[in-house]
């Protein structure tokens, strides 16, 4: 697909504010972590101001999708990212001592188009989503915008988890992505104005490592749509009706996500099913590997791949499981599960940012052992409210309403904050405890 340049004409009763919002992937359709977050962000963005969007498409079946971005924005800029150059640009990172994953969203076209806008329309402010597209706004000749980044997690500790859990050589590669990565992190946070986290813990740990900007680091939690993944909804039953299935929902080209559906249809599955043998376990995600795919050949283990809509697998799953050991940030298969009130087993990585209460809202366990012991114990009903205490923790504290307020006034401080009044919710987000 070429890239693609759209744009709405401008209208003279149009008085809102000009923005620039960059991201690493076409914010649309919200069916990932990146993308829930990233499209509510510019959805919301999108009532205060006339928005220019930037961003890559690094899945062909997104390029349907564009003209949902479209109709919400005054132009965009979509530009396919294809993996195989994008990871021979990276090589160039070794040299230069810079994080690889720079020049693989480094685009001269996306510099045109920047800098292009930048001089034809009267851009006040910018928000990046991701780290990676700080790069075509890094500078002095940029300072007259407020510009605003999310970082969402703190990527560079993501790597130095990589890192515990790889051989060499890709353990030495994943610790030299670590430390180059957070030098440029802290590079751009000293540039900005405000720096944007997924959790509280995601910003205690920025200040930790960035102590410089501290006073500018701030966080909003990550929301769930409550009327699209309400348990009240008639969602049909996409489980055969003998089985009594355990659901994990995730990217499946996503290393860590891997890596918790492999650790548990492999250490736990086995010692569920000695007493439960009708119990399945589904795998739900797009693009599959073939380290994940060749789990379905288990014969307690189905792999669905790409699913239209993952609700009715929540809704009528009997657990979700999110056996994370490899996280940062928050993951939004347990908000989803717990907004669906659903039992949810976690990891304590799976946990982080979430506050939850374990045994009330959650069960939390780490060991093999420990986390099958608490999926059976679900599978035998020894739990009934969990999953209806999980949607009410879900509606009180990660609506996107409550959350989002907290951008507009770091965009604007001059702004009357009654124009989205956030309450004390959005309050409380101004700083992490």
């Amino acid at each position: 697909m070429p890239p693609t340049i759209t744009g709405q004409p401008s209208s003279a009763a149009d008085r809102r504010p000009v923005l620039l919002f960059l991201c690493h992937r076409i914010p649309y359709p919200p069916n990932k972590g990146d993308k829930i977050r990233s499209f509510h962000l510019l959805k919301h963005l999108s009532r205060d101001y006339r928005i220019h969007l930037g961003a890559f498409v690094d899945d062909p079946e997104d390029w349907q999708y564009t003209g949902e971005l479209e109709r919400l924005c005054a132009s965009t800029r979509f530009l396919p990212l294809r993996p195989l150059q994008g990871r021979v640009r990276s090589l160039a990172a070794l040299l230069r001592g810079e994080p690889l994953t720079l020049p693989y969203y480094r685009s001269p076209a996306m510099t045109e188009w920047v800098t292009s806008l930048l001089h034809r329309e009267p851009v006040t402010a910018a928000v990046v989503y991701s780290s990676a597209m700080a790069q075509y706004l890094l500078g002095p000749e940029h300072r007259s915008l407020r510009r605003v980044i999310d970082f969402v997690d703190v990527d560079s500790d993501k790597w130095r988890q990589y890192a515990e859990r790889k051989g060499w050589p890709m353990n030495w590669l994943f610790r030299r992505e670590s430390r180059t990565l957070l030098a440029f992190d802290r590079r751009v946070a000293r540039d900005f104005d405000s720096s944007l986290f997924v959790s509280s813990e995601e910003a205690a740990l920025f200040r930790r490592l960035a102590p410089e900007v501290g006073e500018r680091v701030a966080y909003y939690n990550n929301g769930v749509d409550i009327d699209a993944f309400s348990p009240n909804a008639d969602h049909p039953n996409p489980y055969p009706q003998a089985e009594r299935p355990i659901l994990f929902t995730g990217a499946m080209d996503y290393w860590p996500n891997q890596d918790a559906v492999t650790w548990f249809a492999e250490q736990v599955l086995p010692r569920v099913t000695e007493r439960f043998p009708d119990a399945r376990f589904y795998i739900v995600g797009s693009n599959p590997g073939e380290g994940v795919t060749s789990l379905g050949s288990h014969p307690r283990v189905t792999v669905t791949g790409r699913v239209e809509r993952v609700q009715p697998y929540i809704a009528h799953a009997e657990v979700v499981v999110a056996p994370m050991h490899v996280a940062r940030g928050i993951q939004n298969k347990v908000l989803e599960g717990m907004a669906m009130a659903r039992p949810v087993v976690t990891t304590a990585k799976g946990l982080e940012g979430i506050g939850a209460r374990p045994d009330e809202e959650v069960l939390v366990a780490d060991d093999a052992r420990d986390f099958a012991t608490a999926v059976s114990a679900v599978l035998d009903g020894a739990f009934p409210d969990m999953g209806a205490r999980a949607r009410e923790r879900i509606i009180r504290d990660f609506t996107w309403e409550g959350a989002l307020p907290l951008v507009d006034r770091l965009l604007d401080p001059s702004a009357s904050q009654g124009r989205h009044a956030a309450g004390e919710s959005g309050h409380r987000m101004r700083r992490s405890s």
